[in-house]
C-alpha cells in the first residue's frame, strides 16, 4: 500500500482525518491510503444512524472532505456524536471545521458538540489560541498522511472497537 500524498489542498483534510489522527496515526495513514473498513463496523453504522435521525431539521454543510453537521446563524458549528462520553477528538473536529470556515471568510463564534444519547452538549471556544491548535493539528495530520510508512500500531488494548483492528493485528 502506497500513500497517496494528496494532502496539498487545505480542503482535503476533513473531520475524519482529524479524529483518526488523535485516535491513532496509523488509522489516519491507512484511511488516507484508501483502506476503508468502516462500512463493515457496527459502531460506525450506529453513529451514522444517530446522526441521520437526530436534529433532522438541520442541513449538512459540505466542504468537500469535511462535512459539518450544521452551522447556525451567528456562525456556530454543530457536531453530533453517538458517543456516551465527550472526547478531545470531537472538540478537535469542531475546531477543524471552524478553521475551514474561517479560511472561507466566515466570522466563526465557536462550536457545540451534541451528545443526544446522554442529552449533553459541550461548548467549543474559537479564538486565536483555538485557531493555532487547529492549524497545528492539521499540520500533524498532513505529516502522517504524507509519510512513506504507517505509524506503529497502538497497544492492542487501545484498539477495541476500531474498524482497522483486523488489519493492524490480524491473527497475532
Amino acid at each position: 500500500m502506497t500513500p497517496h500524498h494528496q494532502a496539498d489542498d487545505v480542503d482535503e483534510i476533513g473531520g475524519v482525518h482529524i479524529k483518526y489522527l488523535l485516535h491513532c496515526p496509523r488509522q489516519l495513514w491507512l484511511y488516507s491510503c484508501g483502506y476503508r473498513p468502516e462500512a463493515r463496523n457496527d459502531a460506525v453504522a450506529f453513529g451514522e444512524t444517530v446522526d441521520d435521525t437526530t436534529y433532522r431539521r438541520h442541513a449538512d454543510v459540505d466542504l468537500g472532505a469535511a462535512k459539518i453537521d450544521w452551522v447556525t446563524r451567528g456562525a456556530v458549528v454543530h457536531e453530533t456524536k453517538s458517543s456516551r462520553q465527550p472526547s478531545p477528538q470531537h472538540e478537535a473536529q469542531v475546531l477543524h471545521y471552524c478553521l475551514l470556515l474561517a479560511r472561507r471568510g466566515v466570522n466563526i463564534r465557536g462550536g457545540i458538540v451534541h451528545y443526544p444519547l446522554i442529552r449533553r452538549t459541550t461548548n467549543v471556544t474559537w479564538d486565536v489560541s483555538a485557531r493555532r491548535i487547529a492549524e497545528d493539528t492539521e499540520a500533524r495530520a498532513r505529516q502522517v498522511i504524507t509519510a512513506d510508512a504507517p505509524a506503529p500500531r497502538l497497544p492492542r488494548t487501545q484498539c477495541r472497537g476500531c474498524s482497522y483492528r483486523d488489519y493492524c493485528w490480524g491473527d497475532s
